[in-house]
Formats: C-alpha cells, structure tokens, sequence
C-alpha cells in the first residue's frame, strides 16, 4: 500500500496500476485500495499504517517539511528499528522508480 500511496502522490500512473494489481494479487481489499487516498480520513487502516502513510508522505514532500522530529519519534515507537529502515527504504525506492518512469514517458522500465 505504501507503494500505491507514495506512486499516487508522485502522479505516476504506470506504477499506481502496477503496484495496485500487486495489492489485488495479496488480497489487500477493494475497500483499502479506494480510501487509501483519503486514508488520513477513515477507519480503515490501523495506527501502524497511518503513521507508515504518513512517514510516507513526509519523506516524499521532504523538500517542503523534511521529516519533523516529533513524526520521527511517534514511528519509532510503534515500528521495531528493522521495521522503521525497511519502511523508509521501501519509500524511497518507490519514489526513485516513480521518478525514473516519469521522465522516462512512463515507459516499462527494465
């Protein structure tokens, strides 16, 4: 889902097809797939996944805010310091592959 919500920020509409198929394939629901976009504003998602959501948008709009200090301490308690360097390398990866489909036309990349 962190895939889809950081490729739906990113306007990458070649990943957010991609990685939404990959969601349909393990079983993620219908429902979580439509809200996630509005995640912050439904019952939905547990706490763990907002705050993955919301770190996600914090590292994929870091330009404008960087990671504040208090958003960084609220994952740390909730995320395991394994959990916490998996999530934010899984962010960044997706936003570096987002970036690269975009300039490159969104064209499959190898």
């Amino acid at each position: 889902m962190i895939k889809i919500r950081v490729s739906q920020i990113n306007g990458c509409a070649f990943c957010i097809g991609m990685h939404t198929a990959d969601a349909r394939k393990m079983k993620v629901s219908e429902e979580e797939i439509y809200l996630l976009n509005a995640w912050d504003d439904t019952n939905v998602f547990s706490e763990k996944a907002k705050l993955a959501f919301k770190l996600a948008e914090a590292i994929t709009y870091i330009s404008k805010n960087g990671v504040p200090d208090k958003l960084y301490d609220e994952v740390r308690t909730l995320f395991s310091e394994e959990e916490y360097t998996d999530l934010v390398l899984i962010i960044n990866q997706i936003n570096m592959w987002n970036r690269l489909s975009i300039s490159m036309g969104n064209q499959h990349l190898i």
